[in-house]
């Protein structure tokens, strides 16, 4: 039995009497869309699991891209988010270790030239994102020559990069892989351009008390196994528990 939470954590977690999370469906491993509950995934169980740590009723805040779900939390719309970490979404949200790694790959056509990812960063060559993703972030910091196309949200990276004739698609490895099946004729190339460390995270506003907790009760749930029994109730093939913060 886990202890009640103090009651100055619940209040700064809940400030309305519920915890509100903010949950992203843009990324297959985290989250899908449900018809019942808004969402479903290791981010619903994780945000459930912490509701009932505080002794709160769970409303999910349900978006379709991370961008969306980040300035939730960030504008204080959500209490909580689940998101991959970042120096520019840290500006206004503490976030804790991780706990899932996920990897961030290119898929090109399988006519493409293309046979390595050291050989993307090239001013002929347009790169599709997904806008306000993690690896849009980081894409945007580490290519000096390549251009860089954004789709509307992760999932649409694909058809985007199909539809403009781009040269090379960057997402998560799982949704690519699916698109690739989905649409035929691209292969992903080997590796990957980042690992992206997916955290929880609450506004900075909350405060350093607020931010320990959520931080411990993260390890807690690695270290469990919570995260990895989530993994695989939601049949979530390639992604790995985050090791201990």
């Amino acid at each position: 039995m886990n202890p009640a939470a103090p009651v100055e954590i619940v209040r700064a977690f809940a400030p309305t009497g519920r915890l509100r999370a903010s949950i992203n469906t843009g990324n297959p491993i985290l989250a899908a869309p449900d018809a019942a509950e808004g969402a479903r995934g290791v981010s619903v169980d994780l945000a459930r699991a912490f509701a009932e740590r505080l002794g709160v009723p769970l409303a999910l805040v349900v978006f379709d891209t991370a961008g969306k779900s980040v300035d939730a939390v960030t504008q204080e719309q959500a209490d909580i988010g689940f998101f991959a970490i970042d120096p520019k979404r840290g500006e206004g949200i503490h976030f804790t270790g991780p706990y899932v790694l996920i990897e961030g790959c290119y898929a090109v056509r399988n006519d493409s030239p293309i046979s390595a990812g050291d050989q993307v960063d090239q001013a002929a060559h347009r790169v599709v994102v997904g806008q306000g993703s993690a690896y849009d972030l980081f894409l945007s910091r580490e290519l000096r020559h390549a251009q860089i196309l954004r789709a509307p949200s992760s999932p649409a990276v694909v058809d985007f990069f199909l539809q403009h004739n781009a040269d090379v698609a960057a997402g998560v490895k799982q949704q690519l892989q699916a698109d690739a099946e989905r649409r035929g004729g691209l292969r992903l190339l080997p590796g990957h351009f980042m690992v992206i460390r997916q955290a929880m995270g609450c506004p900075r506003g909350r405060g350093e008390a607020a931010a320990r907790y959520l931080t411990d009760f993260v390890e807690e749930m690695k270290a469990s196994g919570f995260v990895a029994a989530a993994l695989q109730r939601h049949g979530i093939a390639g992604a790995a528990v985050a090791p201990a913060g």
